[in-house]
């Protein structure tokens, strides 16, 4: 029975790049993770197993013991419990970007990063339009919302295109598409409801001051990851400790509700580079008094990553460091109680692809106090120096690795 021992797990999403030189995390400081990757144990895992899609839900759930190859789970019912969705097992839900459509291209998948209360408007104006029918569309953080289908005669037999792999593309060749015929009914409606979206929100009062301002318009409504709600073991069934997950995105948030996690809420956390990164530190410092394990995603930069501008992502990693890991640290020094505290990327989302990989990404486990004899330095933290260490881990094996410094 863990009594003072503490857990936490802060994930950097798409944090890491191709191994190369000049890596972000090579060029970027950050004293702290270099400090817990010298004094801990650090080195790669592969959190993407081989033929399953390199997404974030695939990989954080990974991360947390959930085997990705016996457990099929999609994006959309995720962020729909993150948003606090109720969905019955028939329900069909999807991701639902607010994005940029520019002379029949896809422009910019999150519509030059859109407020929530500019997208609130816009959606509104969707659903008083009429032309989503009997489509549901829920209101989620920025750019990212939740779309619903009740009932089982909608086919999650489609193909859908996730639209920060698509920028640059034609808009016709990334249709909905049924994979099944009985799915042929769904991808048209959802296809019309897209096509409908750009007519109604192109001249939107919202839109028309954004152009104004020189920001990229929320011009239409883009529909991906299918799926119903997953039957899933608890976080305290499988592992039997009390955890949170603190993040401000729908699928950090979609995760830790349906595995049982306390889902905590931090005022000004964005999912972007301007997100409150003390007020996650500190809100995952509470959550111990009462918790064992805390999570702490961070997706500021992935969407860096998927930018492509290497100054940006440098900057993501700087401020995780600076602004959030330090003050984690000194927080839980300060309580002098035993803690196990892990950083790693979920996977990496490379500035040259713009793009999620499945390559494998560095991790630090550093203990408090340190436990002689399990210790595998490395000089710093990066792509590079992980590899270096000989610690290589399946993303299986990651969460009992991590929980095994109990006593």
């Amino acid at each position: 029975m863990l009594l003072a021992l503490k857990f936490v797990l802060v994930i950097g999403d798409g944090m890491s790049d191709e191994v190369r030189l000049g890596t972000p995390l090579s060029l970027a400081k950050h004293p702290h993770m270099d400090f817990l990757a010298s004094n801990g144990m650090c080195g790669l895992i592969q959190t993407i197993p081989e033929g399953v899609d390199p997404g974030s839900e695939t990989a954080i759930l990974a991360i947390l013991g959930y085997n990705p190859k016996h457990l099929q789970v999609a994006r959309g019912p995720l962020e729909a419990a993150g948003i606090g969705v109720r969905l019955k097992r028939e329900d069909l839900a999807l991701r639902c970007n607010l994005v940029t459509v520019e002379e029949g291209l896809l422009a910019d998948y999150s519509a030059g990063h859109i407020s929530t209360e500019e997208a609130s408007q816009l959606l509104k104006a969707l659903r008083d339009s009429e032309v989503l029918g009997e489509l549901e569309i829920h209101v989620g953080v920025g750019f990212r919302h939740v779309a619903v289908l009740r009932g089982m005669k909608h086919s999650e037999a489609l193909e859908t295109y996730p639209p920060h792999d698509h920028v640059g593309e034609p808009v016709e060749k990334l249709k909905v598409k049924p994979l099944k015929a009985e799915a042929a009914s769904t991808a048209r409606l959802l296809n019309q409801a897209s096509e409908a979206s750009h007519k109604v929100l192109s001249n939107h009062p919202v839109n028309l001051k954004r152009v104004k301002r020189g920001l990229k318009p929320g011009n239409m409504v883009w529909f991906w990851a299918p799926g119903r709600k997953p039957q899933i073991l608890t976080f305290t069934g499988k592992f039997g400790l009390d955890a949170a997950m603190i993040s401000a995105v729908n699928i950090g948030r979609g995760i830790g509700s349906l595995l049982g996690m306390e889902v905590l809420n931090v005022p000004g956390a964005t999912g972007y580079l301007d997100t409150n990164y003390e007020g996650k530190a500190d809100a995952a410092l509470k959550a111990l008094e009462t918790r064992d394990l805390v999570v702490v995603h961070v997706e500021a930069p992935d969407e860096a990553g998927h930018t492509g501008k290497l100054e940006l992502k440098v900057k993501a990693i700087e401020d995780l460091d600076r602004r959030l890991l330090s003050r984690l640290l000194e927080g839980l020094e300060s309580r002098k109680e035993e803690f196990v505290l892990g950083v790693l990327a979920d996977h990496a989302t490379p500035i040259n692809a713009k793009v999620h990989t499945s390559d494998p990404v560095p991790f630090i486990v550093y203990t408090f106090p340190a436990r002689p004899g399990r210790l595998k330095p490395a000089e710093r933290f990066d792509e590079i120096s992980a590899s270096r260490t000989g610690l290589f881990l399946e993303a299986s094996n990651f969460m009992p690795f991590f929980l095994g410094f109990s006593r």
